[in-house]
């Protein structure tokens, strides 16, 4: 599986700058801190509805 780093994401959880990965298993996008390992998910419908017409990202997350 491929994991894309999100250059100058940082971990809710421990405060560390560019450890977030993200990959795409069955249409759900996970973001995934490799220093301590704090995991959000999103299904590829919420994604669609958070992605602005006319930009080029890869998803948008928000923490609940």
């Amino acid at each position: 599986m491929k994991k894309r780093f999100i250059a100058g994401a940082v971990c809710p959880k421990c405060q560390a700058m560019d450890t977030m990965a993200l990959t795409k298993e069955n249409d759900v996008e996970k973001v995934t801190c490799v220093s301590c390992g704090e995991q959000m998910s999103q299904p590829q419908a919420h994604v669609d509805k958070a992605v602005r017409q006319h930009e080029q990202v890869i998803g948008v997350f928000k923490q609940e």
